[in-house]
């Protein structure tokens, strides 16, 4: 069964806690503590595997939760890491967050494989906690809390061409006809019901690939029919091949179709609309010689417009050529820059929102250090890589918007100060 979405629970595992414990030996008195330090709990990664093409192993399982790390252990032990659990998923995916519906990844281009949540931090042993006044501590720092969120997962295509239009015109016809795709076909009154994709291979050319999306129907980006629910995999297209039935072999009129499926794109996102399109004047094999033709009708609505139309048959074969030819040439003189959707929620952001406490004192032993020590601080540290430029964007962002700066503010700090969070030590500049 094709599913192209899914919402599934993922949970980062728990850091293991340090351990409290003493050394306890025969002839080595004093021997101090030696509780070793709690293992780190699995991350929850997400990867491209090229022999998928469906989210349906998500429709049954939902709910996936990498491994906790193992509690530190007597004589200095390090408790084992957490195992990270992957999930695997097609390329294209789309992983966003379910409340907000703002991106997390785009599983597609160069991103094949992305750490989602991290797991938390193991808590350090009571070995670190010993000093000249404390020789026998003890307590231990417990692992850090994992990570959870609901995600939904959206299969967007890859595809450098999206085939649109009414049911019935003939898509599918056209598909299996220019590609190795193998669509049902009949004379159906519904709709293809999964997006199909196939190579066109060109001679002389490198070829492009194109998707089928199934049929759509008027107001269908307000949700009716079946259209909606694959109005997302043409996203990611560079130009749309629109086919109409020219012979309005079921009673309809071509030109207002055309007009009823490009308001449709439009609602949904102004700027699919806005690519170049071109029209399939499709079925001419079934076109009767009386009257106006209404390929010309076609080509005097939209040609003065910039949209070229060609009467093709999908079924004889004819016009189709020239059709992929013109199609390939709007593909050469296309941006070529792969349409990517940008992060827009991170899952260190809820660390913001959260009300936990923190402080902000003044070193008594220097006045131009500042000390910042809580939970929140903890935390946020324990899940942020402050190596990477996106990690440290974070960390700044923390700072303002978690009303830290501002409390370093109120309490006197001056350019070229030190904040020490951690064992971190940064200099303080506006």
């Amino acid at each position: 069964m094709f599913a192209d979405r899914a919402k599934i629970y993922i949970r980062s595992g728990k850091g293991g806690d340090g351990h409290v414990s003493f050394r306890r030996e025969l002839y080595v008195p004093n021997g101090g503590p030696d509780g070793g330090d709690g293992g780190k709990g699995g991350d929850v990664i997400f990867e491209v595997d090229e022999g998928l093409n469906t989210l349906g192993d998500y429709r049954h399982k939902r709910k996936y939760a990498a491994q906790d790390g193992e509690e530190g252990g007597k004589r200095r032990c390090h408790g084992g890491n957490g195992q990270d659990i992957v999930l695997k998923v097609p390329e294209g995916t789309v992983i966003k967050e379910a409340q907000s519906g703002k991106v997390i990844a785009d599983m597609s281009g160069e991103n094949c494989r992305q750490v989602v949540l991290r797991g938390g931090r193991g808590g350090k042993g009571n070995q670190h906690y010993a000093t000249a006044t404390m020789q026998v501590p003890k307590y231990a720092q417990p692992g850090q809390a994992a990570q959870e969120l609901d995600v939904i997962l959206e299969l967007k295509v890859i595809a450098d061409v999206g085939l649109v239009g009414f049911p019935n015109v003939g898509k599918s016809t056209f598909l299996s006809r220019v590609t190795n795709a193998r669509p049902k076909i009949a004379n159906y009154h519904f709709t293809t019901l999964n997006p199909n994709l196939g190579v066109v291979d060109l001679e002389g050319t490198d070829g492009f690939v194109i998707a089928d999306i199934p049929g759509l129907i008027e107001g269908a980006s307000e949700g009716l029919g079946l259209g909606h629910q694959f109005l997302r995999h043409i996203e990611r297209t560079r130009v749309i091949i629109h086919m109409v039935d020219a012979a309005s072999t079921e009673g309809r009129d071509p030109i207002e179709d055309i007009h009823k499926i490009n308001k449709e794109l439009e609602a949904y996102n102004p700027e699919i609309a806005k690519r170049p399109q071109v029209i399939a004047a499709n079925k001419i094999d079934a076109l009767y010689q009386e009257g106006e033709d209404p390929v010309e009708a076609i080509r005097k609505e939209f040609e003065p417009k910039g949209v070229r139309v060609f009467a093709i048959s999908a079924v004889s074969g004819q016009g189709v050529k020239e059709l992929l030819y013109y199609v390939k040439e709007l593909l050469d003189h296309t941006e070529l820059e792969p349409i990517v959707f940008e992060q827009e929620f991170f899952p260190e952001d809820v660390l913001i929102a959260e009300n936990l406490p923190y402080t902000v004192v003044k070193s008594e032993e220097d006045p131009h250090i500042f000390i910042v020590e809580g939970p929140k601080i903890e935390k946020m540290l324990g899940y942020t890589n402050l190596d990477s430029e996106k990690g440290f964007a974070f960390f700044q962002k923390f700072l303002k918007e978690g009303g830290i700066l501002a409390d370093l503010e109120k309490a006197g700090i001056e350019e070229g100060d030190t904040v020490r969070m951690y064992g971190f030590d940064f200099d303080y500049y506006k």
